[in-house]
């Protein structure tokens, strides 16, 4: 769906910047000779309705002109700046609900053209901790959130719910860096739960970045579903160069690169830095209001993204 609003947005700045430059460059001055000629044949001056009535253009093209800027200016914004993006699901709880509406940086990992996404300026890559919106990798056309795990080199671990990484050996390095445990600290049990299961929340330590995720200690990691990378066994990757491994911060409730693989770098968004306005939806099929209404604003959510 974005990827049809991009292409809609640049064909209606295209067909409304063709139409802005032609009346400024050909109509307008036409419209200002024929005001000219009307009067030099006139007796009298023209009053303000009749000279209204020259230089005003049609309805059609005085539209494209004052949309035009706004069009140019949105398009501008979305493909390069900053977009809005609403999270769907509980999959990176707690660090992003159901409900929050997010800006999503879109120059920090290269500038690209709105429509085929191909990079024209690169200005950096994803580091690990990252939460990043990408295009998903099975399905292009929907936009998935998660948080960077691996990045192109690493050779990561998942195993008995634990993470290990070990980061890419440099080619001049004398000796290649261990692989480590990234360390969690318990914080709390029961705050969230899954059908009826309390949820545990850790403080990850990343090698770049600290964050909190969700683990339901009740259930078993579902090895047998991971992608199994050739050569290696269920619950290792080896990340590819051009290509990042994802995971949702809900450990346990989240469709991502454990069982599904790697995400390539043409498929980047950008990073998601700040929430800017967060609603709840608790409302029953039985209450007056339909469900897609909000029921309350969640102000204390709004703010920068860790």
């Amino acid at each position: 769906m974005a990827m049809y609003f991009s292409l809609f947005l640049v064909v209606i700045t295209i067909v409304t910047g063709i139409v802005y430059f032609l009346d400024k460059f050909f109509y307008a001055p036409k419209r200002q000779l024929n005001l000219l000629s009307t009067q030099e044949q006139c007796a009298q001056p023209l009053d303000q309705v009749a000279i209204e009535k020259i230089t005003t253009p049609n309805a059609w093209i005085d539209t494209s002109v004052q949309v035009f800027p706004v069009i140019a200016f949105v398009l501008i914004l979305r493909s390069f700046i900053y977009e809005p993006f609403q999270i769907p699901s509980g999959s990176m709880m707690p660090t992003l609900f159901d409900g929050d509406f997010i800006l999503v940086n879109k120059f920090n990992y290269g500038l690209r053209e709105p429509v085929a996404r191909n990079k024209f300026f690169d200005i950096g890559s994803p580091e690990r901790g990252d939460v990043v919106v990408f295009k998903y990798p099975v399905d292009p056309n929907i936009d998935f959130i998660k948080r960077v795990i691996g990045v192109p080199g690493d050779r990561v671990v998942y195993r008995n719910k634990s993470l290990y990484i070990q980061p890419k050996c440099d080619e001049n390095a004398t000796s290649c860096p261990q692989m480590q445990q990234v360390l969690t600290t318990f914080k709390k049990t029961g705050e969230y739960l899954k059908s009826g299961m309390p949820l545990t929340r850790y403080e990850s330590a990343m090698p770049n970045k600290t964050h909190e995720i969700l683990v339901n200690n009740n259930t078993y990691p579902q090895n047998h579903r991971f992608y199994n990378q050739p050569g290696l066994k269920k619950g290792e990757w080896l990340v590819p160069e051009g290509q990042y491994l994802m995971m949702g911060d809900n450990r346990d409730n989240s469709l991502d690169g454990r069982f599904w693989g790697f995400v390539p770098e043409e498929a980047l968004v950008g990073e998601a830095v700040a929430i800017w306005m967060s609603f709840d939806f608790e409302r029953s099929e039985a209450d007056f209001l339909p469900t897609w209404i909000p029921s309350g604003v969640r102000f204390n959510r709004i703010g920068g993204i860790n």
